[in-house]
């Protein structure tokens, strides 16, 4: 943080144009640059790799999977028609872990073959559940290469098992590596470390890195998305929903749909909350029609807590356990199981998922109520005080990210 804001008044950064947020601002910037170097039929190799990267830049940037299917389908024709270079495998890697096609992303990681990709492997192992493997490439990867996308995975690893603290050290690390002009990788960084205090019930905290988010990038979706979540956590409900209305209006994510959905049941409107219920399981369900997985976990969570439909939380939830077999893949099972009423086989798993070493209040707040319906009063009262000591504020609305 420090690098950033002094680089930031040294250098003078003008801003983006009058009128424009900075989101705005690189959107616009992203599309002139493809525009620039369209028809993409006739390009050669590297302009194709180019045109499929800065295209692979804005469909991350808006959150539109529509875009990345798309950006997917040309990489794959360039490489079939040019054979391509390393980088678009490894691009292409990139891109099927947000679709969690996880073969697909060893298989393109080995074409690639290029040894800088250690901490895309950590990645694949951590989806895998090997996290001791996963843990062991975060901290090759930082020491071969301390750049802050390298120190944000390994902030990420701490968080999940158990260690906010270090975590928090970690992202404040990967600040100092940013340069003036990476303004909205820094505004990121915030919103996780914010995402990491709102886990443990500290709004206030959370509340300033947002802030500070958004004063270093202004008009950024996923900042407006985790600040609704923050307002409804501290109970400004009708602030919150019109955050989301507003985040739904240029970003229509079915994620998004349903968040707002829960908020409105969270309120007791039941009537507010069931279009936009309707609108994100059909969105769902259109994507694995189509033969794609990355909804499969919003289908567990949503059949499980929004219908509490067991035997249908259970059909996704072993679909998404075999994809990635890891510790909240498990969870996601325990929980649908137990929505079904098949105590002892939830159980077994919520125990799997509990001694991998990963830690939140989701994970021990499920467990405890397994645990108590499984007849094992006396864990699940200590489970309820853990999930009491990692978030006082766990009752409090919130979106299990």
């Amino acid at each position: 943080m420090r690098v950033v804001t002094t680089a930031f008044l040294l250098l003078g950064f003008a801003g983006p144009a009058r009128g424009l947020t900075d989101y705005d601002a690189e959107v616009r910037q992203l599309e002139e640059a493809v525009a620039a170097i369209q028809p993409a039929k006739d390009l050669d190799p590297a302009s194709g790799a180019r045109w499929v990267h800065l295209r692979y830049r804005r469909a991350t940037l808006t959150g539109s999977l529509a875009e990345l299917e798309a950006v997917r389908i040309d990489i794959d024709e360039i490489l079939r028609r040019q054979g391509g270079p390393v980088d678009l495998f490894r691009l292409r890697a990139q891109l099927m872990f947000k679709f969690h096609r996880l073969k697909d992303v060893e298989a393109d990681l080995a074409r690639a073959g290029d040894p800088r990709d250690v901490a895309l492997r950590a990645d694949l192992d951590f989806q895998y559940g090997r996290l001791d493997d996963a843990r062991r490439g975060y901290e090759d990867a930082v020491r071969r290469d301390q750049t802050w996308d390298n120190l944000a995975r390994l902030a990420f690893y701490r968080a999940k098992t158990g260690d906010p603290d270090g975590a928090d050290r970690l992202y404040a690390a990967a600040e100092d590596q940013l340069s003036a002009k990476e303004m909205r990788s820094f505004a990121w960084l915030e919103l996780q470390r914010g995402l990491l205090d709102l886990g443990r019930g500290r709004h206030e905290e959370a509340a300033a890195h947002y802030e500070r988010a958004g004063r270093a990038y202004s008009g950024y979706w996923l900042m407006d998305e985790y600040n609704a979540e923050l307002l409804a956590a501290t109970g400004k409900f009708d602030a919150a929903v019109a955050l989301y209305e507003s985040v739904l209006k240029s970003t229509p994510r079915p994620e998004t749909e349903q968040a707002l959905g829960d908020l409105y049941a969270y309120m007791g409107r039941a009537e507010q909350a069931k279009p936009w219920h309707d609108k994100a399981l059909a969105a769902y369900l259109a994507s694995a029609r189509r033969g794609e997985v990355h909804y499969y976990h919003h289908l567990v969570g949503y059949y499980a807590d929004v219908l509490e439909d067991g035997p249908e939380a259970v059909k996704w939830a072993r679909k998404d356990l075999e994809l990635r077999p890891n510790p909240a893949t498990r969870e996601a099972l325990a929980w649908a199981l137990y929505r079904e009423g098949r105590f002892d086989e939830a159980l077994a798993l919520v125990i799997q998922a509990l001694a991998s070493g990963v830690s939140d209040a989701h994970l021990t707040y499920h467990a405890a109520m397994i645990h108590l319906a499984a007849g094992r009063v006396e864990q699940g009262k200590q489970l309820l005080a853990r999930t009491a000591a990692l978030n006082p504020r766990y009752n409090s609305f919130h979106v299990h990210h």
